[in-house]
C-alpha cells in the first residue's frame, strides 16, 4: 500500500473512536464530532484513570464568566501505550462554589463556544509534536511512546473571544498557584508551559495505581514495539494490529475516557468488550 492510501484507511478506521489520525507527524487527535463530546467531564473521570492505564498531570483552571462557571482543564501524561496531551475546555450551567468542583457535571463547549488552541508537547529525547486548531477538546496522542507525565513538556496557548473571558481566565490560572511570570499575553491569546503540576497530593493507594500502572503501560509499550518490529513507521505498526491482533488494535484506540459508552447504553455491567455484547442483544431482540 502507498503512504497516502495507509493514511486514509486509518483515518476511516479512527473515525468510529472519535479520532483522526496526521499522517505527517504520526500521532492521533480528537475530531470535533466526537463521541466523547456527550459525555462532557467530571472529576472523577481524573480519579479513575489510574485504574484504566491512564496517568496523567493535569492542570484544571476554573474560572467564572457571563453566569457560568468554566473548567479549562490541560493533561499530559501517558495513555497505555500512547504518550500525549489534552485541553479541555467545558463549563457547567451555573455559577458554582469551589466546594462544588469536584462533584459537578461540566458540559462539553457548543460550536459557537469553541476556542482557537494550540499545542506542543515536547518529549524527553527532544521531539515534539505540535497541533493548532479551533477545539472543545485539543489532543495529540503518540502511539508505541512510553514517558514519565514529569517528563513530558506542554506549551500551551489559548485564543479567547473578548477580553473579559481572557481576565477571567488568566485569574483562575493564578489561584492554581501557576507562577505569573511564566504566563505570557499577547492580545487576547495567553501563553504558558506546563511542565510540574501545580498540586500534586496522591494518597498511597493512588500513588501505588499510578506505579503500578505505568510499570504495565512500560511493558505493554515494549511488547508493542517487539510484535510489530518488522516495520519503522507508526502506519505499518498500527495496520499490523488492525490486520492480525484487532484486539489490541482496539485497546490502541481507547485512548481517553471510559470504554462504557456501550455497556452503559445497552445495559451490560461488566466490563467486556462491545462485541461479546451484541450476540446477547441479538438474543433478546
Amino acid at each position: 500500500m502507498e503512504k497516502c492510501e495507509k493514511c486514509s484507511l486509518l483515518e476511516e478506521l479512527a473515525q468510529p473512536f472519535g479520532y483522526a489520525y496526521h499522517c505527517c507527524c504520526g500521532f492521533f487527535s480528537s475530531t470535533l464530532d466526537a463521541w466523547q463530546k456527550s459525555a462532557g467531564y467530571t472529576w472523577i473521570y481524573d480519579f479513575m484513570a489510574p485504574r484504566f492505564q491512564m496517568v496523567l498531570d493535569s492542570l484544571p483552571v476554573y474560572f467564572n464568566y457571563r453566569g457560568r462557571t468554566w473548567l479549562i482543564e490541560f493533561w499530559k501524561g501517558q495513555y497505555g501505550i500512547n504518550a500525549g496531551a489534552e485541553i479541555g475546555i467545558y463549563h457547567a450551567d451555573r455559577l458554582l462554589s469551589e466546594t462544588e468542583y469536584r462533584t459537578a457535571h461540566f458540559q462539553a463547549a457548543g460550536e459557537a463556544e469553541l476556542l482557537n488552541c494550540t499545542m506542543q508537547l515536547s518529549l524527553e529525547n527532544g521531539a515534539c509534536v505540535k497541533i493548532s486548531e479551533r477545539h472543545w477538546w485539543l489532543t495529540a496522542f503518540l502511539p508505541g511512546v512510553f514517558a514519565r507525565p514529569s517528563s513530558l513538556c506542554l506549551k500551551a496557548a489559548v485564543c479567547f473571544g473578548d477580553r473579559e473571558m481572557l481576565e477571567a481566565f488568566y485569574r483562575g490560572l493564578c489561584r492554581t498557584g501557576y507562577a505569573v511570570e511564566g504566563i505570557t499575553v499577547q492580545n487576547l491569546c495567553l501563553c504558558f508551559t506546563f511542565h510540574w503540576p501545580v498540586q500534586e497530593h496522591y494518597g498511597f493507594l493512588t500513588r501505588l495505581r499510578r506505579r503500578l500502572s505505568q510499570c504495565l503501560n512500560r511493558m505493554n509499550c515494549r511488547l508493542f514495539l517487539w510484535v510489530t518490529r518488522p516495520f519503522t513507521c507508526t502506519e505499518d505498526r498500527i495496520l499490523f494490529l488492525y490486520y492480525y491482533i484487532p484486539f489490541c488494535f482496539r485497546r490502541l484506540m481507547r485512548l481517553r475516557r471510559f470504554h462504557r459508552r456501550c455497556h452503559r447504553k445497552h445495559g451490560c455491567r461488566r466490563p467486556k468488550c462491545c462485541r461479546r455484547c451484541r450476540p446477547r442483544r441479538r438474543k433478546r431482540s
